[in-house]
């Protein structure tokens, strides 16, 4: 039997998906060739998931700790527990004392209904920011006073594609056929990134930028673009700030913006040269905001697209984010509610442990992993250990779930019941059930709701799922995206433009693009203590900290890729220790003479029960806006072990 269905994990391309169910076992699950973006194929990730789906270290009973020991209890057992629990910490502390976490472990839409019962039972404590997309996020929104892209599609209309810190071939392998379909056609791509990956080798241009350096390179791009008469005029009728911008332009010479970026007069030309050429479009990679000067990075690169009259055109854009969730209707889940305090996600081991009037007693975390995605991951453990009762919602015993007191098994995304919408394109897809998950696993719908019987809340959780995915569907039902032409087949958002700000009209106060024009550019640098910045990337082999079988990766220290200038005295495979102001980590060296001298490259989302979670040395700082976190600014040196 043939299912249809759709990833829901922390992906801009929300996968349509084919499984094959064999006496009711998935037997194969491929990419969906109906699907428009899918084309029929997978990630690597994605294309192993039965090795998660079937791993014998599935959690499929509650756990609660006692004596110190998670141990098997019944759910209703663990339901009193947490019930019991909820309700003497609101009547004694308040319900401030409670702390609702949810991050993007699943992107399905009903996850929105568990922010709903935690904010009718308060509402209690929430975070604040995004570690993900938080400070790119803040940049659009101030810029343009929107956030969106033109359709995926429309890359085929460039003549100049910027891949600025974006690596698709791990973060949006989707976006792979359409870029060789566009160079096909006669587009030039172009790759800026200081890591030196496989977009290096699609590109007709790859300039290596040293950490931090692209604010003075795109403001180097942009001076040539008014020295040579190339900027749109205009632009001037549509920007506010383009005379402060321009002078912020022309406050060095180029060949200092080349110097503070770390690459040589010709090159900075060269890529000016070809974004002259367009229609140009930039996609804006994610890891690019997550440095202390995140939001204005992508604030610079959103006013190089307005200078050089790339906003509204086919072909144009600066690409930073899908308006995923445009499409549906969760007003509900916000209307009405005064949060009584926010803890800003990245410096959440800390804010917790900080936390007074009243003190954090309880979290509750789903969808997330904080121990091992945030920074500072030793505190963020601690702080979660210490409270009187944290509630951990997995499949798998995670680094955040070996500090919980209890521990709620759930779905995986070939078991949920959701509606999904996508961060890299504008279509719409159903998660439907493949199989039914394990006895003793539950949806986190079917959680809230056993609580809310509990809490007096039963009554608004008595819809069934369908009724919640009609609700979300409302305000696009009648315009071709109702949940049955969703079933049909892959329909797309009916909201989105094909093209973004072809009007030129933008959602800022004036309705004019706010061009940055205060700013510092220049870049976070190491220290002659500790003279490499710790950079931890995604891999194409986990979804953040979703590791296929992660029992795989406990083997062995982590890998650090180096290039052998930065490691003297080392061989290609020694074990060494890895060491930031915060902590010391055991890595494995990997010599790679393609990077650059200054960075020490790691992988994204390990464990730190297995010693490899990169975030034990990552301090935890803000970004300049949107609450995002400062990963990629932290010196670290290598030492002999």
């Amino acid at each position: 039997m043939k299912v249809r269905t759709a990833c829901n994990r922390d992906c801009p391309d929300a996968c349509g998906i084919v499984a094959t169910v064999e006496n009711g076992r998935i037997e194969s699950i491929q990419g969906d060739p109906d699907h428009p973006v899918t084309r029929g194929f997978l990630c690597y990730r994605t294309s192993r998931f039965l090795e998660r789906q079937y791993d014998p270290d599935r959690l499929v009973t509650p756990l609660l700790r006692r004596n110190g020991v998670l141990a098997p209890v019944a759910w209703d057992d663990a339901l009193d527990h947490i019930a019991e629990k909820m309700l003497r910490i609101k009547a004694e502390s308040g319900p401030a004392a409670i702390l609702h976490y949810r991050s993007g472990g699943s992107l399905g839409l009903m996850k929105f209904v568990s922010d709903w019962f935690f904010r009718l039972f308060g509402p209690v404590s929430e975070k604040s920011g995004d570690i993900c997309s938080g400070a790119g996020d803040a940049a659009q929104l101030a810029d343009f006073g929107e956030e969106d892209s033109h359709d995926l599609f429309d890359l085929l209309n460039s003549k100049t594609i910027v891949l600025w810190g974006k690596n698709p071939h791990v973060s949006s392998v989707h976006v792979l056929p359409v870029l060789h379909q566009a160079k096909a056609r006669g587009a030039r791509i172009v790759t800026v990134d200081p890591v030196r990956h496989r977009g290096a080798d699609l590109a007709d241009l790859y300039v290596q930028p040293r950490p931090g350096g692209d604010i003075a390179l795109a403001l180097g791009v942009a001076r040539t673009l008014f020295e040579r008469g190339q900027a749109d005029p205009e632009a001037p009728t549509y920007c506010d700030h383009y005379d402060e911008f321009r002078e912020r332009a022309f406050a060095r010479p180029l060949a200092d913006w080349a110097r503070l970026a770390d690459v040589t007069d010709a090159e900075l030309e060269a890529l000016a040269s070809a974004y002259a050429d367009g229609p140009s479009a930039i996609l804006v990679g994610w890891g690019m905001q997550r440095k202390a000067r995140g939001s204005a990075t992508v604030r610079v690169l959103d006013a190089l697209a307005a200078i050089g009259g790339n906003l509204g055109v086919p072909g144009g854009g600066v690409s930073f984010y899908y308006k995923r969730r445009g499409a549906f209707d969760t007003s509900w889940a916000d209307d009405g509610f005064t949060i009584p305090r926010r803890l800003p996600e990245p410096l959440l081991g800390r804010a917790i442990l900080e936390a007074s009037d009243p003190p954090v007693r309880m979290a509750w975390i789903t969808a997330g992993n904080p121990v091992a995605m945030l920074p500072d991951a030793r505190a963020v453990q601690r702080a979660l250990e210490t409270r009187e009762l944290t509630v951990v919602v997995d499949a798998f015993l995670t680094d955040t779930a070996r500090a919980a007191h209890v521990v709620l098994p759930t779905t995986t995304m070939l078991e949920d019941d959701d509606l999904v919408g996508a961060y890299g394109h504008h279509w719409l897809a159903e998660v439907r059930p493949v199989v039914p998950p394990p006895d003793g696993v539950k949806t986190d719908y079917e959680i809230v709701r056993g609580l809310a019987a509990r809490l007096g809340l039963a009554e608004q959780f008595a819809p069934d799922v369908q009724s919640w995915k009609r609700r979300m569907l409302a305000q696009v039902a009648d315009r071709g995206a109702s949940l049955e032409a969703i079933r049909d087949g892959y329909v797309r958002n009916p909201l989105a433009p094909k093209v973004l700000f072809a009007d030129r009209k933008f959602m800022t106060p004036t309705g004019r693009v706010n061009l940055i024009h205060d700013l510092d550019p220049e870049p976070e640098r190491p220290t002659p203590q500790r003279p490499l910045l710790l950079m931890a990337f995604s891999t194409e082999k986990a979804q953040s900290s979703q590791w296929a079988r992660p029992r795989a990766i406990a083997d062995g220290p982590a890998v650090a890729t180096v290039h052998p200038d930065a490691a003297p005295g080392f061989r290609d495979g020694d074990v060494a220790r890895l060491e930031s102001e915060l902590g010391t980590l055991e890595v494995r060296l990997a010599l790679d003479a393609r990077q650059r001298t200054d960075v020490v490259l790691m992988a994204k989302g390990g464990w730190l029960a297995h010693g490899r979670c990169a975030n034990a040395l990552v301090p935890a700082k803000e970004t300049d806006a949107g609450g995002g976190a400062a990963y990629y600014d932290t010196p670290v040196r290598i030492v002999a072990r």
